[in-house]
């Protein structure tokens, strides 16, 4: 019997395997708190406090973005504790690899379609059928990106009719409240829908109900006690300055006297019809926070000038997030006014126009730590020491108190452990800590003041800072000394860095590298702490000059 020849036949795969790119999976809830009023996000369950900037074009000619320069500004936003970007409708939709960015650095997106300061007119079939068609290109082009969480209608549309005294029936729009909705409801259900930036108070523009651009501190030139008076929900607009670009950048840009060239005073941001420009509300908390005229500084000693100018922005920068970000706050989100200059100038970005921080950047990275300490002044009531840990694992550490007298005299000191729960705060009254009463915050005025500068540092387990914060009872003025600054250049296991010490106070600590950006800078410094900054290009050798705000400078150079 012949044999019958037999086949044998690859196993077929029962499964088809196709990629389908990055993938991001999240829950985005919008709590509005017990009365209703409020507007705070909730991240797969968690209570998310936003923090960040309204983003801006990196090539304001091109409108595209250089993967490099994208690269480095989300590593900065990331450094800084940004989670959350606004791609305003002052600008431009932006590029495939933003949002992938965004993405993969797990920053948020609120993405406002372009309609900005403007009646649109909502009754033109034409016009609106043009509105659909640009909306779901939008949509279905990132409709892969899970960093988008908040879809805007547009940028204070109904802020400037309101603001022009047209009842709300007539700025309403079918536009903002029909059109563009439905179209996120069917193309990004799992973003949320915000009608207008700002939007949800009696007035579109009141701040303590839904979304607020907050200028209260700021262009309206208000105290910084305003900040909480003003009962703040959610700002998604805050805190825009002219703000100095470092030493470097401005001999760069401008020359050896920055304050003299042509461009200068031309490129100082303004809005249309304001009787100010934003160099001026600056000038206005430089004046406030240290007593000096800024036009005869301007004039006389453009170098304090300058640096006071960036000092006082960090300097209100800090405050104000600190008050937002408290126990007890109504607050739920800051984003900064804005992230980064179109040009050379002394302008709105917390970057210069290549990408350099500037003094808002190191004051954003220090308000912005998820692990934070805050000081707050109640008054009568003493100073309240508030600790927030926004981990998953529990924070353990030590809080130190001290007031200081003449700038190196310790006049009181208290320490207390402290375990704080994950995702969680606690405050303590001065008076937990020091067991007894003391004035520290100078409100009962029995006498002369005893000290001139209170600080709280957050330290862990190890004795490491984690953070700090101040208060000076009786201002700033009356806290500046001439310290003796020791800057040692050291280089260990993570390159190079320099330990700074000082022998008094040292208010708003600068450092200028001839090539190097440090991690820190316009910080203050208490006698006998030792600080070590580190700099972005950590391979590099550091040389430069280290000065404390009022104070001669020292240089530092490595051996």
């Amino acid at each position: 019997m012949a044999r019958r020849a037999s086949t044998t036949y690859p196993r077929q795969s029962t499964t088809d395997e196709r990629s389908l790119g990055r993938v991001g999976f999240r829950d985005i809830a919008i709590d509005r708190g017990a009365d209703g009023l409020g507007f705070a996000l909730r991240v797969n369950g968690v209570d998310v406090f936003c923090r960040g900037a309204v983003w801006t074009p990196l090539d304001s000619v091109s409108l595209q973005n250089d993967p490099a320069a994208l690269a480095r500004t989300i590593a900065l936003a990331k450094e800084a504790g940004v989670n959350m970007l606004r791609v305003g409708a002052t600008g431009v939709y932006e590029t495939d690899e933003f949002y992938r960015a965004c993405d993969a650095a797990g920053i948020l997106v609120w993405q406002d379609f372009m309609f900005s300061n403007f009646d649109y007119p909502a009754a033109d079939a034409g016009f609106v059928a043009t509105v659909e068609t640009e909306a779901r290109q939008f949509l279905k082009r990132t409709s892969g990106s899970p960093s988008i969480a908040i879809l805007c209608g547009g940028n204070e549309v109904y802020q400037q009719a309101a603001m022009m005294g047209v009842a709300e029936a007539n700025w309403r729009s079918a536009l903002f409240e029909e059109v563009l909705p439905r179209i996120g409801a069917e193309l990004r259900p799992d973003a949320h829908y915000v009608v207008n930036s700002p939007s949800g108070g009696a007035l579109p523009f009141h701040s303590d109900s839904g979304v607020a651009h907050y200028y209260g501190v700021g262009a309206y030139r208000r105290a910084l006690e305003d900040a909480r008076r003003a009962n703040v929900r959610f700002a998604s607009e805050c805190l825009g300055f002219a703000n100095v670009p470092e030493a470097r950048a401005l001999d760069r840009d401008f020359g050896a006297t920055p304050l003299s060239s042509p461009m200068w005073r031309p490129r100082i941001p303004r809005d249309q019809g304001a009787m100010q420009d934003f160099e001026e509300v600056r000038d206005h908390y430089v004046g406030l926070l240290y007593e000096v005229d800024p036009q005869r500084l301007k004039a006389d000693e453009p170098e304090r000038y300058l640096d006071l100018s960036r000092a006082v922005v960090a300097e209100v920068i800090e405050a104000t997030i600190g008050e937002w970000r408290r126990p007890g706050s109504s607050c739920a989100g800051a984003l900064v006014w804005f992230w980064k200059d179109l040009w050379a100038s002394s302008g709105w970005g917390v970057l210069d126009w290549t990408g350099g921080p500037k003094s808002p950047w190191w004051a954003m990275r220090r308000a912005f730590r998820s692990v934070q300490i805050i000081l707050s002044d109640e008054g009568v009531n003493g100073l309240r020491v508030h600790c927030v840990n926004e981990a998953n694992t529990p924070f353990v550490g030590k809080i130190a108190l001290r007031c200081y007298r003449d700038g190196a005299t310790l006049i009181m000191s208290a320490d207390r452990d402290i375990e704080i729960a994950p995702r969680s705060s606690i405050s303590l009254r001065d008076c937990d800590l020091w067991g007894a009463f003391f004035d520290t915050a100078y409100a009962y005025r029995f006498g002369p003041p005893s000290h001139e500068a209170t600080v709280a540092t957050l330290t862990d387990r190890d004795g490491a800072t984690i953070a700090d914060a101040w208060h000076f009872p009786v201002g700033r003025p009356a806290a500046l000394f001439q310290p003796t600054i020791s800057a040692d250049v050291i280089r260990d296991d993570s390159g190079y860095a320099l330990r700074l010490e000082t022998d008094r106070i040292a208010q708003s600590v600068k450092i200028e590298d001839a090539n190097l950006t440090p991690d820190d800078n316009w910080f203050h410094l208490a006698p006998g702490a030792q600080k070590i900054v580190r700099f972005h290009e950590p391979d590099v050798a550091p040389c430069g000059v280290v000065a404390a705000l009022g104070a001669p400078a020292i240089s530092y150079r490595a051996r």
